[in-house]
């Protein structure tokens, strides 16, 4: 029974990197590689302080040093923003994926919080690129999310089973919405 799963989800991860065009490598790469200017990626200060703290009672069981947690959640909140990402949805996406595990690796390969496949290096990055840095998989994460809702119309459900290599079935994206819509979908974010 494993490995049929794994032989299905690799046979879902091959098409992912077929269908994109060398005009949206590019595109992608480019992503990947420019910096944003801005320091913060928050409306005011007390924007920051309240979705921080909101989303850092969330995941004290997950990530138990607070100035860590701390950090990767704006980390999280820049790189989702950055891309017109909800990063109360990425937070939900990187629970199932990682359970805000850096180190995570999936039976076909899947590597660090956003469970990016190594493909994605060759694709769009540099080889050297470490997918268990917590920045970089985020930037590839959700530099992959946004071009597959982009693919998807913004259909969430479609993009989020894209995402999974899970296309034409729900219980990825119905797993990942729900953890959304109970745990970190924040009242007072613009998304």
């Amino acid at each position: 029974m494993t490995l049929l799963l794994l032989v299905s989800n690799i046979a879902f991860a091959a098409p992912n990197y077929q269908e994109i065009s060398l005009a949206n490598r590019y595109e992608l790469r480019q992503s990947l590689t420019s910096e944003a200017l801005p320091i913060s990626s928050f409306d005011s200060a007390t924007k920051a302080v309240e979705w921080i703290s909101y989303q850092s009672r969330n995941l004290r069981n997950k990530i138990p040093n607070e100035s860590l947690r701390r950090e990767w959640l704006r980390m999280v909140h820049y790189e989702s923003t950055r891309f017109n990402l909800d990063p109360d949805l990425v937070l939900a996406l990187i629970e199932v994926e990682s359970g805000f595990n850096r180190f995570a690796i999936s039976g076909v390969g899947a590597s660090g919080l956003m469970q990016v496949m190594p493909f994605w290096k060759d694709l769009i990055g540099d080889t050297r690129d470490s997918l268990f840095d917590v920045r970089t998989n985020l930037r590839y994460g959700c530099i992959i999310l946004k071009h597959y809702l982009e693919i998807e119309g913004q259909n969430i459900a479609r993009g989020l089973a894209r995402y999974n290599g899970s296309l034409g079935q729900d219980a990825y994206p119905k797993m990942v919405l729900a953890v959304w819509h109970a745990k970190y979908r924040y009242t007072g974010n613009a998304f």
